[in-house]
């Protein structure tokens, strides 16, 4: 046995930190080209209000906005069959929700999305991946109620445009980063008063409510937008997404047993409860209560949300961590707050790395659900060298995947996962989200940029490109 017939090998990137053309149709922009950028020790730094002089590095990114046709003749040089991105929500409604859609930005979308079909690539489409208009973040993000009828609009001008030419969608990206308590800014669009760094949530009870309630609406916004979907194309497949937040016991002591498990149900299940079972959590109130959070769930809104429900679900994974009652490191990177693994080695930036982990994740996760799920996001970010000849060789990369992928393929051979398919992150480089760095790259392409934007975005194929063509021809089977 091996991957099935038709397994969606492929990569994803994220509108925000690779698209660029911020000058071609976006006007303000969204949130995340007001974030500046950062380095391997600094988080990127929010700003209201943009600093002349100042480096966004979203604003022109990896200047996919033109050098499109190129990356994606690259992306089908390696087979791929998928291509996750995102569509910028201020490309489709530039100033505000009011106006109609700008024409502009969606034959933008459709001259991708037909170039894509041309090379046998399907599109997966992300609505929302940290890419809030500003001219929304001004009226309070997703903490305001309002935002449910804004993004359903947006969604539904996507499904009706595009249907024909996108069979995938994603929702919101990794939506369970507000239950975490990081993504306020990112995700909810939530714009505090003064510039601050971001991954800093408050910790107070009026902030903690503002973050529930801004993932209450976005439940429902995915909810009723699934839901339209099916209406408008009924052979359309709408996802839900999470980041994958493993978390095993730092011990065999029960106590830890129990610690990790409620570290899973809060992080994990409790969001991806709401979208495949359409309903919360079951100990959604008790959680509440010792958070201070009022919420009221209404006979409409259950309603939705049972009507809602994904077709599959879809994650990212990079690491795992540990819950425990000992005092220990903190498994730094994605977001994580878990405690790190003394039995796990880690990347250049300290991210752990947990190849088994993700057969594990994949059982709990299809064990609970017993529906399809898709690993939309997964890879090493690292340092790559370019050699005097021009080449660039990235074993490190290669050994990672090979890692990963093996470890999939016991899910689905020796476990009996449904697994849909497989989008390693970054596939061509891109800005990374946590730093703003280029030097922390993911891509089996090499873009010649470096931190502050500068390089000729001249694109550079790794050994790795090479490697996962050969996994794609073999769908899965030869991984040496």
């Amino acid at each position: 046995m091996s991957f099935p017939e038709g397994f969606l090998w492929g990569g994803a990137t994220a509108a925000s930190q690779f698209e660029g053309g911020l000058d071609c149709s976006r006007t303000q922009g969204s949130v995340m080209d007001h974030v500046g950028s950062g380095d391997k020790a600094t988080p990127r730094v929010f700003e209201p209000d943009w600093v002349p002089g100042h480096y966004y590095p979203s604003h022109e990114s990896c200047d996919f906005a033109r050098r499109w046709q190129e990356d994606i003749r690259l992306l089908a040089g390696m087979g791929f069959k998928v291509y996750r991105m995102s569509v910028s929500w201020t490309r489709i409604f530039p100033e505000s929700m009011d106006s109609q859609p700008s024409r502009q930005g969606l034959d933008f979308y459709h001259r991708i999305f037909r170039e894509l079909r041309n090379h046998g690539i399907q599109p997966l489409v992300t609505i929302s991946h940290y890419d809030v208009p500003m001219y929304l973040a001004a009226r309070g993000g997703w903490a305001n109620p309002d935002m449910i009828a804004q993004y359903h609009k947006y969604a539904t001008t996507l499904f009706e445009e595009f249907h024909s030419e996108v069979p995938y969608w994603i929702t919101f990206n990794e939506i369970n980063v507000l239950s975490n308590g990081y993504g306020d800014i990112l995700s909810a669009g939530m714009i505090p008063r003064t510039a601050c760094m971001l991954f800093q949530a408050d910790d107070d009870q009026a902030a903690r409510q503002r973050r529930y309630d801004a993932l209450h609406h976005q439940f429902l916004a995915s909810a009723l937008s699934v839901k339209t979907a099916h209406d408008i194309d009924p052979a359309l497949k709408v996802g839900g997404m999470i980041a994958a937040d493993a978390v095993y016991p730092l011990t065999c002591h029960p106590e830890d047993a129990l610690l990790a498990q409620e570290s899973m149900n809060r992080r994990n299940y409790f969001c991806t409860d709401v979208m495949c079972r359409g309903e919360y959590h079951p100990k959604t109130g008790a959680w509440f209560r010792e958070m201070g959070i009022e919420q009221t769930l209404s006979e409409e809104e259950s309603r939705i949300l049972r009507e809602g429900t994904v077709d599959f679900l879809a994650f990212s994974y990079y690491m795992s961590g540990c819950a425990g009652r000992q005092e220990g490191e903190t498994a730094t990177g994605n977001m994580s707050a878990a405690k790190a693994n003394p039995y796990l080695k880690t990347s250049d930036w300290g991210w752990q790395i947990d190849p088994r982990g993700l057969r594990w994740y994949l059982n709990e996760l299809y064990g609970r659900y017993r529906m399809p799920l898709m690993v939309v996001e997964n890879g090493l970010g690292a340092a790559d060298t370019v050699e005097k000849d021009g080449s660039i060789h990235d074993p490190y990369r290669i050994d990672y995947m090979r890692q990963h992928i093996a470890e999939m393929k016991k899910a689905v051979t020796d476990d009996g996962v449904d697994l849909m398919g497989y989008t390693c992150w970054g596939c061509i480089d891109l800005v990374s989200l946590s730093t703003g760095e280029m030097a922390k790259r993911y891509g089996m392409v090499y873009v010649d940029m470096d931190n502050e934007g500068n390089g000729s975005k001249e694109r550079r194929v790794k050994d790795s490109y090479h490697w996962y063509r050969k996994v794609i021809a073999s769908n899965g089977e030869d991984l040496d």
